[in-house]
């Protein structure tokens, strides 16, 4: 059984139902995706653009740190829009760094390390595909040098706060002291703009969440009708919890493998979170997760950080 079913089969299992948000990344998932970053309403990507390019040198001063040679660890690179910036200005700088890019696309990867050498002259590249914590260790077998990790977009806000605790002891756990990590969070802000982000006009985050049911069924024989289920966001300004369900618009059964699922009437199955923080939230999990927190870059408007932070 392959682990997307494996997943899948376990997650609806669960009471509530869920679905593990890794997932809505397959072809059609990617375009999706690419229109809620272009869309008005969706702010985080401009954010973190606008630091990548207006804190570029100061960005890359600090995560060099004096080190002689590292490499710089990128876990979920994507297209490494952002990192570019980064990266043409360490070059610039004479850094002798190597760039690993850690995606679980191998299309991904193997785009990264044939376009990104010929864009930005001298950069060494190293990709790494597959899971995150399996490729951190792969790239502290291949170099024992100084360690930059970085994680953008805010992907930390894909965890609840615990399994972000959780998450953030195990990045320290694969590095050594003195090594740097980055973390973009989105910072708490009014409701009304974050809850705009995740339920934009034009429906593209909706159609983002339903994409995941279609691709079950494409790609594990399931049957579920989508026109039967209606996306809801929620945002919560107490916990900063803004969290993206599938409501079930009637009673209904669900086949997926051979197995049956029974949905009632406004039964909904738990999507995503994105989870959003204030700046003392980011130092607080810093320190409690063997970091001290360096600098924090932010935008103009305050409403995302690129916090830098050191293992101790």
């Amino acid at each position: 059984m392959n682990q997307f079913l494996k997943e899948v089969l376990h997650d609806l299992n669960q009471t509530p139902k869920t679905l593990n948000s890794k997932y809505f990344y397959d072809g059609k998932g990617d375009k999706l995706f690419q229109e809620i970053m272009d869309c008005p309403e969706y702010y985080p990507t401009n954010c973190e653009m606008e630091i990548f390019r207006e804190h570029t040198e100061s960005l890359a001063t600090t995560l060099k740190n004096g080190f002689n040679t590292f490499d710089l660890v990128e876990m979920g690179a994507g297209d490494a829009t952002k990192s570019s910036f980064l990266l043409k200005e360490l070059v610039d700088m004479q850094a002798d760094f190597t760039y690993m890019p850690i995606d679980i696309s191998s299309a991904m990867i193997a785009h990264l390390e044939e376009s990104l050498p010929g864009k930005i002259d001298g950069l060494k590249v190293e990709g790494l595909n597959g899971e995150y914590f399996e490729m951190l260790d792969k790239a502290n077998q291949i170099s024992s040098r100084k360690k930059v990790v970085m994680l953008l977009g805010g992907n930390i806000g894909n965890e609840t706060p615990q399994n972000a605790l959780d998450f953030c002891r195990k990045i320290r756990s694969c590095l050594q002291e003195g090594d740097l990590v980055l973390v973009g969070f989105d910072l708490k802000k009014n409701p009304r703009t974050i809850l705009a982000a995740y339920n934009d006009a034009a429906g593209f985050t909706r159609d983002f969440n339903l994409n995941l049911l279609h691709r079950i069924n494409n790609e594990l024989g399931g049957d579920f009708d989508t026109e039967q289920f209606e996306h809801y966001p929620t945002y919560d300004p107490a916990t900063g919890a803004c969290k993206s369900y599938l409501v079930s618009r009637m009673d209904q059964e669900v086949n997926i493998s051979g197995q049956k699922f029974i949905f009632k009437e406004n039964e909904f199955i738990f999507m995503e979170i994105s989870q959003k923080y204030s700046l003392g939230e980011t130092e607080a999990i810093a320190t409690n997760t063997g970091f001290k927190t360096v600098m924090h870059f932010m935008d103009h408007k305050k409403w995302f950080v690129d916090t830098v932070w050191q293992c101790i």
